[in-house]
């Protein structure tokens, strides 16, 4: 009995190895455990949150992380930068009072360029929190654009602006530059975002672009109320410029040509976006620049801002071409030229960028055209600005005989 015990048991034995076996082979294997990430980073919200925690209870912590609350630190923040500056000019007797404008835009052009390296993967860490629980239009194409036209251009001209200031030389001309292009950005911005896409996802933080909206037009003002100097013009030389017509006058006359070419283009865009339904208009946006119809709302803004406003400008400047004495030709070229070199900037940009989905970017084969039609209407009026000053004697008042040479007339 023992015996056949043990036999049994033996038999039992290798019956379960062979089921092992059997059930091994015919079920897959599990699958690997998953690796771990050898830098794994936790997303910006998280990781503020670990740093704020020993500061704040979960409540405060809370709060501190929701839409509005981000509006107020970012008030602060610029609060902050503005004291920062009192404290440093307090020992000065009399400031401008737009360096305290230049200084605290400075700040935030650097914040912009922070947004835009960030967007292109140049760095990353800094942006990410602000943009879901602020801003998140900033990480669209026309905003990344618009970025590092703030944080090259803008502050270099801050810089500029700064450094003739605090040496007592004018800076009205490059105020104007930058006043023209930061009124140009603000009024697609704002509006894009209220109309586009992410207008249904507004954020309290948006309203801080309110001041920067505001306070250019503010510094604008100022600006152009201030007097203009310019070199001495011989009153005969102006006489004999203002008695040419426009047909002896060959480099204004091709201006003139090219402006109304700029007109016709910003007039047949604006038909575009307002869904006209010419077989022309629907070829072009589909098949040129199907940028028009993303729906951001940038591009539309844009274009309805070209043919409300800059239309009727270059209407006037058409006059100032062909009526001697509009002085007024010598400050609103330099302020309209820095408008479409930055509107265009961000608008070929972001019709170009890896950010815009692909079905709205400009098609590969349509490149040049496009392309080539946008950098004209930039370059139209930076060349008619350039015109106003290098020979601005057309434009200027008639001034008495007799002055000399090394004085300074101001307008």
């Amino acid at each position: 009995m023992e015996e056949e015990l043990k036999q049994l048991k033996a038999l039992e034995k290798i019956q379960k190895v062979e089921l092992e076996a059997l059930s091994s082979a015919l079920l897959p294997p599990p699958p690997p455990p998953p690796p771990i990430p050898p830098h794994h980073h936790p997303p910006p919200s998280h990781r503020l949150s670990r740093c704020l925690q020993p500061l704040l209870p979960h409540s405060c912590l809370t709060r501190f992380l929701r839409p509005l609350p981000i509006l107020g630190m970012g008030m602060v923040v610029l609060g902050f930068v503005l004291l920062l500056l009192l404290l440093a000019v307090q020992n000065k007797t009399k400031v401008d009072p737009l360096f305290y404008v230049f200084a605290e835009f400075s700040f935030t052009c650097m914040v912009g360029l922070t947004n835009a390296l960030e967007q292109d993967g140049f760095i990353s860490g800094f942006m990410g929190f602000y943009l879901k629980m602020g801003e998140p239009h900033l990480s669209t194409a026309y905003a990344v654009m618009m970025s590092y036209w703030e944080g090259v251009v803008h502050f270099s001209l801050f810089l500029i602006i700064i450094h003739r200031m605090f040496k007592g030389k004018s800076y009205r001309s490059l105020g104007l530059l930058w006043a023209g292009s930061s009124i140009a950005h603000q009024i697609v911005l704002i509006p894009g975002v209220v109309i586009g896409k992410y207008g249904s996802n507004i954020r309290p933080a948006f309203w801080r672009n309110v001041p920067f909206f505001l306070v250019p037009f503010w510094a604008a003002y100022l600006l152009f109320s201030r007097p203009r100097e310019m070199p001495i013009v011989t009153a005969d030389k102006i006489a004999a410029e203002q008695k040419k017509s426009l047909l002896s006058r060959p480099a204004d006359l091709l201006l003139s040509l090219l402006i109304l070419a700029a007109m016709a283009f910003s007039v047949f865009r604006g038909l575009v976006v307002l869904d006209c339904p010419l077989d022309t208009c629907f070829t072009y946006i589909y098949q040129y620049e199907p940028y028009l119809k993303d729906p951001v709302g940038f591009p539309r803004v844009m274009m309805l801002v070209y043919l409300f406003y800059a239309l009727p400008l270059l209407t006037a400047f058409i006059y100032g071409l062909t009526t001697p004495g509009c002085s007024w030709m010598l400050d609103w070229t330099i302020f309209f030229a820095a408008a479409m070199a930055q509107s265009q900037w961000c608008h070929i940009g972001a019709s170009l960028h890896s950010r815009t989905p692909f079905t709205y970017r400009v098609p590969a084969d349509k490149w040049l055209p496009v392309i080539t039609l946008n950098v004209f209407l930039a370059a139209v009026p930076t060349l008619l600005a350039l015109r106003c000053l290098t020979d601005p004697a057309y434009f200027m008042k008639p001034v008495p005989k007799g002055q000399t040479n090394k004085e300074k007339k101001k307008n």
